[in-house]
């Protein structure tokens, strides 16, 4: 025998009408069948079906994804075929999660002599996800199944058995849930099966799979991508103009292509155009929509997937500045509590229109405009705005209570809250938590100011400035010292509130000065001086002297310099104000050092010291402590002065002041080489100059180096005692 079948067919004899039908046995080769003494040729033997290749066409030539095929690798394993291998390929909406599978698979096509198959499942598709069944049957007709039975548990047991021991690769793109998924797994034992999807499917793991997550492209990717679309020519012509077009595409291979498309139809256009163009973000999104297909078309049908709790969270978040919220700030935009917020954020990341960092949840470039669209979209204004006002309040309470406990007497001015926040009392347990909490929260609160002034929340904005200030004084984040005191004071003119103004023209003319900005300084504080004599006011007024003294020294004026801090002090001590008397007289000390006078510096210093240690202002003390150093050091006696920088550096590491933590350092270094140990003198200057490139880094400020941060004399808080405005 050649082997047995069973083939349904019919055979009928035209002379008498008899008809034969129904499924025949056949035992070997059937060469003709005799029925009611007819003669009729044997059924024609089924079509041979060609092996299944159904992947759909994409890009030849992948960019920027060498990290990602690399890890689809690790997974694939050296013994192929020994066993399934299923890989979840996750990523947002336009990341080229299919593009990288499809690649993928037709890298290894040798692996898969008996087929690759494809089916889109249409997750976010209009009038998707597809039916399982569907897709069974399309997979048992390219096997040469047909029909393939109506029932889907029935085509799935079908499909594993057919698939079975064969060498296949299955990409399952755009899937919905994990449980569409094991429906349409093989049976083969030697299948690979990618599935591609804009959700986590972490349910999937438990039979076994793998997870890898696809994110934005390097700028250099998205750059070579935008080059392949629009010619290496132009890009290299207008280099500067390709980045921020990748850029403000987010470095999203969907976006970064559209752009291309649109640059490439206009061949006489310079890049700069569009970059330009892309740079409003009212119009972005619609510039990255072709034809109604798009970045916002891709975004909507996600968002379109979210539950009621969900949407409504996205679009409040929509209304925040920030790229990164924390956990805390999620609560206050959304007014819920931790266990209410925990799913409905967990349901935003696994839809990837949040993403996950270290202590909180970043919205991508791109999902932020399509957030923000939606927020607009919010009938209830009232809730926008209610939002608004608990985000804003929350950080003028938490700024408050840190200024509370790191510049006690700078905490003196009022606090207007729109909700029932209040001083945040005891948030903090000490004064290294408050300071870490404003080192982790500066770049936010500069655009929770921005963004009071933005929304009519004037009074809120220079009151965060205000509150800043402890940031301000031991971070030293130069740029945004001098801006956000410029905003400052502009909210405070616009509320009338002079306390206000006159504060930020004082704590902001030190920024300026310590910038380098020493004229304009100058121009604030003499200012501020005008307003504080004509409101009576004479803290405010020694306050501004004392600043007008730092630009005098500055521009070498140490005589006018040496009567401004005279009369700063006078003015606080009558006030019995002994911690601003002792740093008036602090700063008269160090002016004769710089006179060349440290004989009779030391005594005035020693006397500031003490009365600073009295009040307990740690942060001076430590401060008076290092310019005692230089005194001594002046004087020749090293190994006094020695004493005196190593303990203000202990200070200044348990306060995390990093600043003058870079400062002693390099006047330890300074000592070193005058004792003629040049290798401790080279080990202080080389921590000296790691700690300001990290200052320079951290606060994205060009100036932020040894010689622009080291002012001779750093800037004090204007000081008031505890009152009630």
């Amino acid at each position: 025998m050649d082997g047995v079948g069973e083939t349904p067919f019919t055979v009928r004899n035209s002379a008498v009408g008899a008809r034969i039908s129904g499924p025949v046995v056949q035992a070997g080769q059937i060469r003709d069948l005799t029925v009611y003494g007819q003669t009729v040729a044997p059924p024609a033997a089924a079509p041979a079906f060609p092996v299944p290749r159904q992947l759909p066409s994409t890009p030849s030539h992948l960019i920027g994804r060498e990290k990602d095929l690399a890890c689809l690798e690790h997974e694939l394993g050296s013994e192929v075929g020994v066993g399934d291998v299923t890989v979840v390929v996750t990523g947002p909406a336009g990341v080229g999660k299919t593009v990288l599978a499809v690649h993928w698979l037709r890298r290894h096509a040798d692996l898969f002599p008996d087929g690759q198959f494809y089916a889109d499942l249409r997750a976010h598709a209009v009038g998707g996800p597809v039916d399982p069944a569907e897709v069974l049957g399309g997979f048992l007709r390219a096997l040469g199944v047909a029909p393939a039975p109506r029932d889907t548990a029935e085509a799935a047991a079908l499909w594993r058995s057919l698939s079975a021991g064969r060498r296949i690769g299955v990409l399952l793109d755009n899937a919905a849930t994990a449980e569409q998924v094991r429906l349409l797994l093989p049976g083969s034992g030697h299948a690979v099966v990618v599935v591609t999807s804009r959700r986590r499917l972490t349910r999937l793991g438990l039979g076994g799979a793998a997870f890898h997550e696809v994110g934005p492209l390097s700028r250099g990717a998205a750059v070579r991508l935008l080059a392949q679309g629009v010619g290496s020519g132009r890009v290299d012509r207008e280099s500067a103009a390709a980045v921020l077009v990748v850029e403000r595409c987010g470095r999203l291979p969907l976006a970064v292509c559209l752009a291309a498309a649109r640059i490439a139809a206009r061949p006489a256009q310079p890049l700069a155009v569009t970059a330009e163009a892309l740079g409003l973000e009212s119009r972005r999104l619609e510039m990255l929509d072709v034809g109604g297909e798009g970045v916002r078309h891709a975004l909507d049908a996600s968002f379109e997937a979210l539950g009621a709790g969900a949407a409504r969270l996205y679009r409040l978040l929509g209304l925040l500045p920030f790229p990164v919220v924390t956990p805390d700030i999620v609560c206050e935009v959304g007014g819920l509590d931790p266990a209410t917020a925990e799913p409905l954020l967990d349901e935003l990341a696994d839809i990837h229109l949040l993403e996950e960092t270290d202590g909180g949840f970043r919205l991508h470039g791109l999902v932020k405009l399509h957030a923000r669209a939606h927020a607009d979209a919010i009938h209830d204004r009232a809730e926008g705005q209610a939002a608004v006002d608990r985000v804003l309040d929350r950080y003028l309470a938490s700024a408050t209570a840190a200024e509370a406990l790191l510049s006690p007497s700078h905490r003196t001015l009022r606090r207007d809250y729109a909700t029932e926040q209040g001083h945040r009392e005891g948030e903090f347990a000490d004064e290294s938590a408050a300071l870490e909490w404003l080192e982790a929260e500066t770049e936010r609160l500069a655009d929770a100011v921005r963004w009071a002034a933005a929304t009519g929340r004037a009074a809120t904005a220079w009151q965060l400035v205000d509150a800043m200030w402890p940031a301000f004084l031991r971070l030293r984040p130069a740029a945004l010292w001098i801006e956000l005191h410029r905003i400052g004071r502009t909210a405070a003119r616009s509320v009338g509130h002079r306390g206000g103004e006159l504060r930020m023209l004082t704590s902001g003319g030190a920024g300026l000065r310590n910038a380098g900005a020493s004229e304009e300084a100058a121009e604030w504080y003499a200012e501020a001086l005008h307003l504080a004599r004509a409101a009576g006011d004479p803290l405010a007024e020694a306050d501004a002297l004392y600043g007008l003294s730092q630009t005098h020294r500055t521009a070498g004026r140490l005589a006018q310099a040496a009567d401004c801090l005279r009369t700063a002090a006078d003015l606080r001590e009558a006030c019995g104000y002994l911690r601003g008397t002792a740093l008036a007289r602090l700063a008269l000390g160090d002016l004769r050092v710089a006179d060349g006078r440290p004989a009779e510096a030391v005594p005035v210093i020693a006397d500031a010291y003490r009365d600073l240690a009295a009040v307990r202002a740690v942060y001076e003390a430590a401060r008076a402590l290092a310019f005692l150093g230089q005194a001594q050091a002046a004087l020749g006696a090293n190994d006094e002065a020695g004493r005196c920088y190593a303990e203000a550096l202990a200070r200044f590491r348990a306060s995390r002041s990093r600043h003058w933590e870079a400062r002693v350092l390099r006047l330890l270094a300074d000592l070193a080489r005058d004792r003629g140990d040049l290798t401790e003198a080279a080990a202080r200057q080389r921590e000296s100059e790691s700690l300001y490139a990290a200052l320079s880094a951290r606060t994205g400020d060009r100036r932020a180096d040894a010689a622009a941060l080291d002012a001779p004399v750093l800037p004090l808080p204007p000081a008031k005692p505890p009152a009630a405005d």
